[in-house]
């Protein structure tokens, strides 16, 4: 019985070592097709438009990235908008849309839609957008109190 055991260790031993050489080790080459993302998708902008600039404050608003850059993207996926900038440090947003696809009405939901603690406060529309950055509005203020 003994020996029946160790040839038995034997064949098994051997049948594996000699097995495993035969096969050459290739790798597995998978393809895998992807639908194009649509963020690479171009918009197309109607030369024919007419072109509204809105301005408004955005309150709730914590920190650049998390919050000010979130409902920048959301503003900018819209359909109809040209150009959408929100300055964290002044609260401020702007952009710039189609009339004939996008209301005010509109840009409040959006944003309103990015989080239940965001809400638009005076918006306006504009002939050209406030360019002044939030130190240089200090360095203004500042200059006209001295």
């Amino acid at each position: 019985m003994k020996n029946f055991k160790i040839l038995f260790a034997l064949v098994f031993v051997s049948v594996l070592a000699f097995s495993c050489k035969d096969k050459t080790a290739e790798p597995e080459i998978k393809t895998v097709e992807t639908a194009a993302p649509a963020e690479t998708a171009t918009k197309t902008l109607d030369p024919n438009a007419t072109y509204a600039k809105a301005e408004f404050t955005i309150e709730g608003m914590t920190c650049q990235i998390g919050c000010a850059n979130t409902i920048q993207k959301k503003l900018s996926k819209l359909d109809g908008i040209k150009s959408a900038t929100v300055d964290f440090e002044k609260k401020l947003a702007m952009v710039e849309y189609d009339v004939a696809k996008v209301t005010p009405a509109t840009l409040e939901e959006t944003v309103a839609k990015t989080g239940d603690m965001y809400s638009v406060k005076d918006m306006k529309t504009v002939e050209e957008f406030d360019t002044t950055s939030a130190d240089e509005t200090n360095t203004e203020a500042s200059k006209k109190m001295t």
